[in-house]
């Protein structure tokens, strides 16, 4: 019996695009309680790299070729590096708490993130 295949027609129906944009989301609540002061610095520079994430998956989906597509899932693991610093950092200055819900989150879109593109270069 064969497997049913489930259909992506969109960036939307990807659950790794679905988890970045709820990343997106806590970090645009986390950092409205950040110094006014950081408002161009940590606050500015973390919220550009979490739309980085989903940006950039959905951005990949959209191009031609496969091989395009894995360079903008590799793209959107260095924004969630970058994230995942930044959000350390606010910590590090006593802007936040840890976040373990947060941190798990990364840690899911990261793994699916390694997924896709596992997925993407089987089929190169």
């Amino acid at each position: 019996m064969k497997k049913k295949e489930l259909m992506i027609l969109s960036y939307r129906d990807l659950n790794v695009w679905q988890n970045g944009m709820d990343l997106v989301e806590d970090v645009y609540k986390f950092t409205a309680i950040f110094p006014k002061e950081e408002k161009y610095g940590l606050t500015s520079q973390v919220r550009r790299c979490a739309v980085s994430i989903p940006s950039n998956i959905a951005e990949g989906f959209m191009r031609q070729s496969t091989k395009e597509y894995i360079q903008f899932l590799y793209i959107s693991l260095g924004s969630l590096g970058e994230l995942d610093t930044q959000m350390e950092i606010a910590v590090r200055l006593s802007f936040m708490e840890v976040q373990k819900d947060f941190n798990e989150k990364t840690l899911l879109v990261r793994k699916q993130l390694f997924g896709l593109i596992k997925s993407l270069k089987n089929k190169l």
